[in-house]
């Protein structure tokens, strides 16, 4: 799937919706590891942005968005709205990411 026609907009400018396939998602449950946190905590000594988190978070994100795309297209979809994300912190350091939005089959006007 082209990437630039995953949006959070209900509509794609320049396509026409030809079908509405539903929802799809890409769920990714992580932990930070010990030395993740051995290292972030060093980090948060000294202030400022704590990278080694903000690159699993990213990570995650990433993960999750490319399992909402697969998904999408195993159910036909070639394009997909409404796109969004959503985390839970489901125990201490397990957080779920969830990608998720309409996958739809578009056809450029």
């Amino acid at each position: 799937m082209d990437h630039k026609l995953v949006t959070t907009n209900i509509q794609l400018d320049g396509y026409r919706v030809l079908k509405n396939l539903g929802v799809v998602r890409g769920i990714i449950v992580r932990s930070r590891s010990l030395f993740g946190n051995i290292g972030a905590g060093f980090q948060i000594l000294f202030g400022g942005n704590i990278s080694l988190y903000s690159q699993l978070c990213e990570q995650t994100r990433r993960d999750a968005y490319e399992l909402m795309i697969r998904h999408a297209e195993e159910v036909g979809g070639n394009a997909i709205l409404a796109f969004r994300y959503d985390a839970t912190e489901i125990a201490a350091g397990v957080t779920e990411v969830l990608a998720y939005g309409t996958a739809v089959v578009v056809e450029k006007i």
